[in-house]
């Protein structure tokens, strides 16, 4: 394995909000915030900052830079996938911290609900020939299309709902110690169980939150990382892999069997731990994207923590809560914590790897960051504390 060459020496994040809530602040204004934050945190100042990383979710270079008010930037580059991004948003500051290209990457992401749900992204598509389908068959937000493919796993083996009911009720009992949580209460299995259905068979409490918020992560070398003011947070590795099968997610339905019952993380999984010279039993927690909670229990599979189609007795068994064989997501994610598209993932993976998280991970030395199940290309990245 080789020696990392970056880390994480700064984070910084706006309050969340429920969706709305955070006008009549524009997106820019929460992005310089987040910025601000982190750049604090890692002792800078802001006109240190020449590199800027981020997905495709409404960023704009220029505007970046001219909001901030950046002197000189030599490194800007983007992820083009939606959430899938978020962990090559990673790679991308990793790739140009070690060629040379910057000093001081700034990692950029956030979200605002304001006019628009993302829950009903699908039906404020353009009608053109490769997508007319989604309404003709009236797939109206990711959830009704994710259904089917929830419904194949089910069918093929044997998946019950109440795998994905433990997944939320999971989140639950990790949000609860979270003042900052939106969902907090305590929830039994017969409550999740008689959740209304919106897309069978994802009820409910299946569908993450709507938030508003931004974040940000300052990246630097490892070298440059020793002297940080805060515990350095290692990429020990990323990876970004396209293919022609998961071209659009399950927005697409191109998929073979076994990638259609899958959260399509298999080729990424694949490449980051060959990449790493790690595997599933060198994760010590998990900051998997659950935007839908089944996608826990397929992307379980995707990353080798069990056996395709074990997913739901490994999650039923109480695997992925604290003190079980692999943790995942302590502070509650997209379920429960808040949703601004896996930014609080690489958050709680950087207080996890600092030893300050709420939901403390004993002895946790890695984590794995995923990204969720959106057009190509699927990311996913590993932290450490030691490089």
């Amino acid at each position: 394995m080789a020696k990392a060459a970056a880390a994480i020496t700064g984070i910084g994040s706006t309050p969340i909000w429920f969706r709305g809530e955070s006008a009549p602040r524009t997106m820019p204004e929460l992005i310089g915030e987040a910025v601000m934050a982190a750049v604090a945190d890692a002792g800078l100042a802001l006109d240190e900052v020449d590199g800027l990383a981020f997905f495709a979710f409404g960023f704009d270079t220029a505007l970046l830079i001219e909001t901030l008010g950046l002197r000189a930037v030599t490194f800007a580059h983007c992820v083009s996938s939606f959430g899938s991004g978020l962990a090559g948003m990673l790679d991308l500051a990793a790739m140009g911290i070690e060629s040379g290209r910057a000093r001081n990457i700034v990692c950029i992401g956030g979200t605002q609900q304001i006019g628009r749900r993302l829950g009903q992204a699908i039906g404020s598509f353009a009608a053109t020939p490769d997508n007319i389908f989604h309404r003709i068959a009236g797939l109206g937000g990711p959830g009704q299309a994710l259904a089917l493919q929830v419904r194949r796993h089910m069918h093929r083996f044997g998946t019950r709902r109440e795998a994905f009911g433990e997944v939320v009720i999971a989140s639950r009992a990790h949000a609860a110690t979270r003042a900052r949580a939106f969902r907090r209460t305590p929830l039994a299995m017969d409550e999740y169980l008689a959740s209304p259905m919106l897309a069978d068979p994802l009820c409910r409490l299946d569908f993450c939150l709507e938030t508003d918020g931004a974040l940000a992560f300052v990246v630097q070398s490892a070298e440059r990382a020793r002297d940080a003011r805060q515990s350095p947070v290692y990429i020990l590795g990323g990876a970004q892999v396209g293919t022609a099968d998961w071209g659009r997610a399950f927005f697409g339905f191109q998929q073979d069997e076994d990638a259609f019952a899958s959260a399509g993380g298999g080729p990424v999984a694949r490449r980051l731990y060959e990449r790493c010279g790690l595997g599933p039993a060198d994760i010590d927690v998990a900051l998997i994207y659950d935007h839908f909670s089944p996608l826990v229990v397929m992307a379980l599979e995707d990353f080798g923590f069990c056996a395709r189609g074990e997913g739901g007795p490994f999650v039923e068994s109480g695997a992925i809560r604290l003190g079980g064989a692999i943790p995942v997501n302590p502070h509650g994610g997209h379920l429960s914590d808040a949703y601004v598209v896996g930014m609080t993932h690489i958050h709680e993976a950087v207080e996890q790897l600092r030893g300050v998280a709420v939901n403390q991970v004993a002895g946790a030395r890695t984590a794995l960051v995923t990204g969720g199940p959106a057009p190509t290309p699927m990311t996913a990245a590993i932290l450490g504390n030691q490089p």
